[in-house]
């Protein structure tokens, strides 16, 4: 695909509103690096990714994408992109290395450097504070599943809020609570690596408890700036008209969708997910108040869509997607194939499925700003002779689902911006190097930087703010 056939990808055009946000996205661990500088603690994941067999390939995080070290060739990338907002994670260990205590100043130098290049070249910072790199030192004291690490996350979160929220408007709390809680503690494929599922449904409300106590305490300090959360969302739809399918679809939406969606929006969990769940683990975690907490008013809400989940009755318990098979409830489900197209992670492509969740949250949780704040696919990208990386099917994926989102702010849902996954192609957690998400391709032998195809193709709809 050249250039020129980009441009002319899609026959309609379509314009996205003025102040329309566009970014790129990244995870500290995937990225940074330099995992014993500079007084940084050991995660979670420092841990898991040196278990062998843990990681695909033994690969770990311990370079990564030499982010640390590169930051500022990276956001001149960005401003190549004509991306208007990055969204990037602090990485706790960092700035915490136990957990707990005064802040690691320098840990807070190396953002202070990266926001300060962000503002320079006209890119604002959009800041995660959890995305999944627990100090292993917390993980020790029980991780997740015990309360008082909501408590502690609140206390990193006022800490960092207080002294980087001068240069930083926009603040998310945790990136996807579902994979933190249920790959991580029930089925086991992400850090720590346990397999617990009553363990995986009390981290999933400590995760929540403490997004809840961070936003309280940061409005503490100042509320002028903006607050929200990122989550998972996947629309689940029956394979078939049978009153077992309807069950399994209803089964893995109140896991994966409204087990979250509900505390923080509505104030109360799923009475039919509290059934489910009540097998696996009774209500002890849950205390009086604490869905009060949870339910802090939100400035925005962060959805990331890679795909739909079609179920149907199954006979016993099956591999479902991401391997999440020890998922609480979850037994006797099996997750179909409609046979579509897939990228290399072997989720099905289904633009249409981004406008079903969007609309879901506009029409079932009421108006409310919304960002799509991953969307992206992996491909198995090559250097061709020219030097160069064809990449027209990330081109395709991106151009569907941009004009999917188009149509949704034409219907009235209050969608402010998108940023794609990922910046870079990167540590892509289980997975290793294996799997190539990235605008930008890396070279992992040598550091080098390589725009894709598409990096050149949406620097195209961002300037444009439009396709």
């Amino acid at each position: 695909m050249t250039d020129t056939e980009i441009t002319h990808l899609s026959a309609e055009p379509v314009a996205f509103p003025a102040g329309f946000v566009w970014g790129a996205a990244s995870a500290s661990y995937q990225i940074e690096g330099a995992t014993t500088e500079d007084g940084r603690g050991p995660s979670v994941w420092d841990t898991f990714a040196h278990t062998p067999g843990a990681i695909l390939g033994g690969d770990t995080g311990d370079v990564a994408c030499d982010h640390y070290h590169r930051y500022r060739e990276d956001v001149g990338l960005l401003a190549d992109l004509g991306a208007t907002h990055y969204r990037f994670s602090l990485a706790w260990p960092r700035l915490q290395p136990g957990g707990r205590g005064p802040l690691n100043e320098a840990g807070v130098g190396f953002y202070d450097r990266l926001i300060d290049e962000l503002l320079a070249r006209d890119v604002r910072p959009w800041v995660t504070l959890y995305h999944w790199d627990l100090p292993q030192e917390l993980e020790d004291a029980g991780g997740w599943p015990e309360r008082d690490t909501a408590h502690r996350f609140a206390d990193y979160a006022a800490a960092v809020y207080a002294r980087l929220a001068d240069r930083v408007e926009n603040w998310t709390t945790l990136n996807e609570p579902w994979c933190a809680a249920y790959l991580g503690y029930a089925s086991g494929v992400h850090a720590p690596g346990r397999r617990e599922p009553a363990a995986s449904v009390s981290a999933a409300h400590h995760l929540m408890l403490g997004h809840g106590l961070a936003i309280q305490a940061m409005r503490a300090h100042d509320a002028s700036r903006s607050f929200g959360v990122t989550v998972n969302l996947y629309p689940v739809d029956p394979a078939g008209d049978s009153d077992a399918g309807r069950d399994a679809a209803r089964r893995i939406d109140a896991l994966m969708n409204r087990q979250f969606l509900d505390p923080m929006l509505r104030g109360a969990y799923p009475a039919d997910l509290l059934r489910d769940l009540a097998e696996v683990t009774g209500s002890g975690h849950i205390l009086e108040g604490d869905t009060q907490v949870i339910a802090q008013p939100l400035d925005f809400l962060g959805v990331n869509y890679y795909s739909r989940h079609v179920v149907r009755a199954g006979d016993g318990p099956r591999q479902a997607p991401d391997a999440a098979s020890a998922w609480p409830a979850s037994n006797d489900v099996e997750f179909v194939s409609r046979g579509l197209p897939a990228t290399e992670m072997g989720w099905e492509i289904d633009p249409q499925g981004l406008y079903d969740v969007l609309s879901r949250v506009h029409r079932e949780y009421g108006p409310m700003p919304l960002y799509v704040t991953e969307n992206g696919a992996a491909f198995a990208d090559e250097i061709g002779p020219d030097g160069e990386i064809a990449d027209p099917a990330r081109v395709a994926y991106l151009d569907s689902h941009f004009r999917v989102a188009a149509r949704a702010i034409q219907d009235g849902i209050d969608l402010r911006g998108y940023f794609v996954w990922a910046l870079t192609d990167n540590f892509e957690w289980a997975w290793g190097y294996s799997r190539r998400f990235g605008l930008v391709y890396l070279d992992y032998a040598t550091q080098r930087r390589i725009p894709k195809q598409s990096a050149r193709w949406l620097a195209q709809v961002t300037r444009r703010n439009g396709l």
